[in-house]
């Protein structure tokens, strides 16, 4: 007889309900029937549903962030169906190095997968998203340029003195730059790594020392096409502006500093008079005679757009899997376009992406990846007074003094048929001398492109040999990418004019040409044509080959694994500078991985590292670099039950010892091979009268070493992993990283020996202990959930050994140190008047050097001499790099809307405000850099002066040259600041459709979300971003308003 619940035609109707894992009901997921087209229905807002179906049907489950799942429609009339979180699935299986694949409960060494979710921020640039994302990597942003704002990031913090300190990183198991990693695009990541200790990154044995970042991109998944694409558009603006003094204080402040060191005021009180003229636009005034220019306003807008485009298509059949993606991104700057310029001179990044991964099964037991890729970037800015790329624009606009000339000037009578801008300048003595820098003509005066692709192409095969025993398979990958650079130049020459004279009856003037070519042949001619540079060009080829055996198998409670991995890869640049550079580099390497588990509570795990570096003599050409670890799951014993197993559901203890190398140790080529200059300019012996003879010699640029071998990491770490009231997870993890072998110049061999050249050995040492922490927790009621997670990495390290001359005093010395913590002189407070400076200890700085007056900075003797000098010099402050890193956040969603925020933060860290390049009225120190230094608000408010006699004011008495400021612009304590900071690092807010209606409307899902970057800043340091560090006047970070539109077909 027939079941009761199917009618004679074998149809009935089921009703059941659609939970996650912890049970709640999911609202809006599809029911559909396999093969049949428009047949299926929805979940209500409890999760459950209805459906007629036939027997022997097979209903299909899916839902957005969830794992499709399947089920056969049997003999019930009740169906309850569990769907699992796709990044919970993610989780279970961890790929570690050389692409190997792991169980999240079966490692033993440090590894942290990132969900992709939290690397996706309204940013271009990937790297800007991970410090306080990640617990052990820190990490600091210094530009917000479009194309130049790579965050400068380290794992486990700064680990040696050495050459190299920044980690290894790989996509899809290729070595490549962090400009790789700052442009790819997270919608094409699949998983997110980071390897932090010896076992997990023993295989990479030589490169490994600093921690690995490991990327693997998506691969396609069996099903119908899947077409997702996501549009953002945003708006962005400095986190914070420079606040400077206006024109008169300016102007005021400048004859108070000049009169203060005994010279004439620069400005007389007519000049100031008519520059208030200006300001006030007052009848008869001339802006361009008394000009008061605010350069930054001129030059810079206050906010600037960008716009990113990205689509991925996936799907494929029982035998082929496709992702294919591309992406959009231009990034525009923050300068304004000008009329009177024919190129857009606003910075532009472009960048163009395109992908391909796809895997076919060749058999049964047969995979082929094939994984295609294409990065260009382009990028157009203004030529920089270096030639290079703007960054030096802002700086060059803080430089100039605002009183000085004006931008352009209006053409007087001489030059009204003049066909090119008028700019202003001030005269120097000799022929064609200009003085300053004009901001305005060094953003129009030319611009600079350039082009950068990289090609990749990797082939992959994964053959299972269960044939031959169970448990065992072979992997193959091979793949090359070439990378190409080439940019351009186009400027011409400006035209600078100064007043010759100035008729104020009339309010006319007559134009002085400041770099005319009829003097001819001097520097700095004018030209009204472009004149074209083809600038530099690059291209460097990579090729990687690796295989591998590897044999994973359980026998009943014990399960054993083995992997035994070969690799070759070899990298050729083609702008080399040396014969020895222009040699192929190559590395060859072998490295294996043992795994034993019981009952999944007891992990052993052994790795090791062979590999080998034509960098060394042969004696050191090989190493080897063994790790071993363990790990116990205390919460699988049998004991584990009870009120504790209530209260830690999860309690994971393990532990790893081990030794990595790092072969990046300096920058010579051959370290066992001597290079001997035969004629080199310069290098001669010279005899005679007065030496007015001389003979080219032989010069040596380096010593061979053939002792010379690889920096060693032994590393060790502990960590406890806890889930509690099944919802709260922890992690913690410490940790203790010796160095030796560090490569270093030797500072103890003695003058005698007669060497030319510096001699280097592996003598350094250094030590670095830290914690990281991570904290999550999630929760849902009904449709609500919500979560929230936080990290926190302590990393601090010194020097061990660190090879320096024989001190008298203690405190000079470096070992015991902390790595990259400043070395200056402590400052005691401002000098009371020029008789405290007579009674004080002699402080003169140079063999010109003038004797430091009222108001200039007192410096404190610490060997109690009678003078300053560097023996007084002390380690003052924390690192430069900073100790504490952390970030919380939180995520939340209800029946469509989603909203989350997330903080990150730094602490003990250390800057130094660099008065060379900030001092106001002093021309900066730096190449290229030429004018008056503009005054900020801050020392214009707060600065000692007669009538301000405050010894501890914000700025000492002023100066107009270097010759008066080089008493206060030692590096010392008074400058030094506290770089402690907090940001609301972004904020976002969504909204999803409901299923129903994106159903109706053709959509698979459909989201739109605003979104923020670096919104708001807490920091005991005001005057500019702090995270910029000690050079306020770069290229400011920005602040990003954005808006983006997620849809799925």
């Amino acid at each position: 007889m027939p079941n009761k619940g199917f009618s004679q035609t074998g149809k009935k109707t089921i009703t059941g309900k659609v939970t996650d894992t912890l049970g709640v009901g999911l609202p809006g997921v599809t029911v559909a029937v396999i093969n049949k087209v428009n047949v299926g229905t929805q979940t209500d807002n409890n999760g459950k549903f209805v459906l007629d179906v036939t027997a022997g049907e097979i209903l299909r489950f899916s839902y957005v962030g969830y794992r499709e799942q399947r089920a056969t429609v049997g003999a019930a009339n009740v169906l309850n169906i569990k769907l699992t979180e796709e990044n919970m699935l993610s989780e279970e299986i961890v790929i570690t190095a050389l692409g190997q694949k792991q169980r999240k409960e079966a490692l033993v060494g440090s590894v942290t997968t990132v969900k992709v979710g939290n690397l996706k921020i309204p940013s271009s640039n990937l790297t800007n998203a991970l410090s306080g994302q990640i617990a052990g990597v820190i990490g600091y942003q210094r530009s917000g340029q479009p194309g130049q704002d790579n965050s400068q990031f380290f794992i486990r913090g700064v680990t040696t003195f050495g050459y190299k300190q920044d980690p290894l990183i790989l996509i899809d198991n290729v070595e490549l730059t962090a400009s790789d990693l700052a442009r790819l695009q997270v919608d094409d990541i699949e998983s997110f790594s980071i390897l932090k200790d010896a076992s997990a990154t023993a295989l990479y044995g030589a490169r490994g020392a600093n921690g690995v970042i490991l990327v693997s991109t998506k691969s396609g998944k069996e099903g119908k096409a899947k077409i997702s694409f996501r549009l953002e558009n945003s708006a962005s603006q400095s986190v914070k502006s420079l606040q400077l003094a206006d024109p008169i204080t300016y102007m005021r402040l400048f004859n108070e500093a000049s009169i203060g060191r005994g010279m004439d005021p620069m400005f007389t009180p007519n000049q100031i008079i008519n520059t208030q003229a200006t300001i006030n636009k007052s009848p008869g005034y001339n802006e361009y005679v008394y000009p008061a220019v605010d350069w930054l306003d001129m030059l810079f807008k206050k906010r600037t757009s960008t716009q990113r485009a990205n689509i991925g298509i996936s799907g494929g059949g029982g035998v082929a899997r496709y992702y294919i993606a591309g992406s959009y991104n231009l990034d525009n700057g923050i300068l304004k376009e000008d009329e009177r310029n024919n190129n857009d001179n606003n910075v532009k990044f472009r960048n163009y992406q395109l992908r391909s991964n796809i895997n076919i099964d060749l058999s049964k037991t047969t995979e082929m990846v094939v994984r295609l890729s294409g990065n260009f970037s382009e990028y157009n800015g203004p030529l920089a007074t270096d030639g290079g790329f703007s960054t030096d624009l802002y700086n060059i606009a803080v430089h100039t003094s605002p009183v000085s000339f004006p931008a352009f000037y209006p053409a007087d009578a001489a030059n009204q048929n003049a066909q090119h801008i008028l700019f202003g300048n001030r005269g120097g003595a000799g022929v064609n001398s200009i003085l300053d820098n004009n901001p305005y003509a060094a953003m129009l005066r030319g611009h600079k492109n350039s082009s950068e692709s990289r090609m990749s192409a990797q082939f992959e095969v994964n053959q299972k040999l269960d044939f031959f025993t169970e448990g065992l398979s072979f992997k193959s990958i091979f793949s090359t990418n070439r990378y190409s650079y080439f940019d351009s130049q186009r400027a011409y020459s400006p035209f600078y004019y100064n007043i010759g004279s100035y008729d104020k009856q009339s309010n006319t003037y007559v134009l002085n040409w400041l770099n005319s070519s009829v003097t001819g042949g001097a520097p700095n001619i004018a030209q009204e044509y472009l004149s074209y540079n083809p600038g530099n060009t690059n291209i460097n080829t990579f090729l990687y080959a690796q295989a591998s055996v590897n044999y994973d198998k359980a026998f009943g409670n014990h399960n054993v694994s083995g992997t035994l991995i070969g690799t070759a890869q070899q990298t050729v640049y083609s702008n080399a500078s040396s014969l020895q550079n222009s040699l192929p580099y190559r590395n060859l390497g072998l490295a294996g991985r043992l795994t034993y588990s019981y009952k999944s509570r007891y992990f052993l795990e052994s790795n090791f590292g062979y590999n080998g570096s034509e960098r060394f003599s042969e004696d050191h050409r090989f190493g080897f670099f063994p790790t071993i670890g363990a790990g116990w799951v205390l919460s699988n014993e049998k004991f584990w039950t009870g009120g504790i197993a209530n209260v830690v559901n999860r309690l994971k203890l393990r532990g790893s010892y081990g030794i990595v190398g790092n072969d990046a140790i300096g920058a010579q080529r051959f370290f066992y091979i001597s290079e001997v200059n035969l004629n080199g300019g310069g290098n001669y012996a010279q005899f005679g009268f007065n030496g007015a003879s001389n003979r080219s010699g032989v010069f040596i640029n380096n010593y061979e070493n053939k002792d010379v071998t690889w920096e060693t990491s032994q590393q060790t770490n502990l960590a406890l992993e806890a889930t509690l009231f099944k919802n709260l997870n922890l992690i913690a993890e410490v940790y203790n990283n010796y160095r030796y072998d560090i490569y270093m110049g030797r500072a103890n061999l003695p003058t005698t020996l007669g060497l030319e050249a510096n001699v280097g050995a592996n003598v350094g040492e250094a030590r670095s202990r830290g914690i990281d922490l991570s904290l999550d927790y999630k929760f849902n009621v009904n449709a609500f959930s919500f979560a929230v997670r936080s990290n926190l990495t302590f990393a601090k390290n010194k020097y061990i050994n660190y090879e320096e001359p024989q001190w008298a005093e203690s405190y000079r010395y470096t070992t015991g140190q902390p790595i990259s913590r400043n070395f200056g002189y402590i400052a005691e407070r401002l000098f009371v008047d020029d008789k405290e400076v007579q009674n004080s200890p002699t402080q003169i700085f140079s063999a010109n050097g003038k004797a430091p007056r009222a108001g200039d900075i007192k410096y404190r003797d610490l060997n109690n001499d009678g003078r300053i000098d560097d023996a007084d010099k002390a380690y003052i402050g924390f690192p430069q790099s900073p100790e504490v890193v952390y970030g919380f956040g939180f995520s939340s969603s209800y029946k469509g809307f989603d909203l989350s925020a997330f903080f990150t933060g730094q602490d003990r860290m250390t800057f130094f405000i660099d008065p060379t390049k900030v001092s106001p009225f002093v021309p900066s120190n730096q190449q290229y850099i030429l004018g008056n230094t503009q005054l900020l608000k801050d020392f214009a408010d707060n600065h000692w002066s007669p009538e301000n006699q405050n010894l501890y004011a914000l700025y000492p008495r002023l100066a107009v040259n270097a010759a008066d400021l080089e008493n206060n612009a030692q590096t010392s304590t008074w400058w030094m600041r506290n770089g402690r900071l907090m940001r609301l690092k972004s904020v976002e807010f969504g909204y999803t459709l409901p299923q129903r209606i994106s159903t109706k409307i053709k959509l698979n899902s459909c989201r739109i979300y605003f979104n923020g970057l670096n919104l708001l800043t807490w920091s005991p340091f005001k005057m500019w971003d702090p995270e910029q560090g000690g050079n306020g006047f770069a290229y400011p970070i920005q602040k990003v308003f954005n808006v983006g539109l997620n849809v799925t077909l």
